[in-house]
């Protein structure tokens, strides 16, 4: 997946230790963990969500899931219930006309 990341510059290493060189290749490498740990924006073609789940109960904010076939997003302040259906009866009721 193509990111417009900048790839980090790993220098030339001199042929004998250089303190300068290790921590150019150092500061190198945690460019390169902080670009591979930030997830960064994305844009597809095709996209197959799998087992998702049917609420956001504990799920974090900005997470997806599918409730009566559409999916959704956790946002932090609107629930998205799973709720309870019940009938009941109570007596008769006779209608005349």
């Amino acid at each position: 997946m193509s990111r417009n990341l900048v790839r980090p510059f790993f220098p030339i290493p001199p042929s004998e230790y250089n303190q300068e060189y290790f921590n150019e290749v150092l500061r190198a490498f945690s460019v390169f963990l902080d670009q591979s740990q930030n997830p960064g924006e994305g844009r597809n073609t095709a996209l197959v969500l799998t087992a998702l789940p049917n609420s956001d109960q504990g799920l974090e904010t900005g997470s997806l899931f599918q409730h009566n076939g559409f999916v959704k997003i956790t946002i932090a302040n609107q629930p998205n219930l799973l709720g309870v259906l019940a009938t009941g009866a109570v007596g008769s009721v006779t209608v005349t006309a």
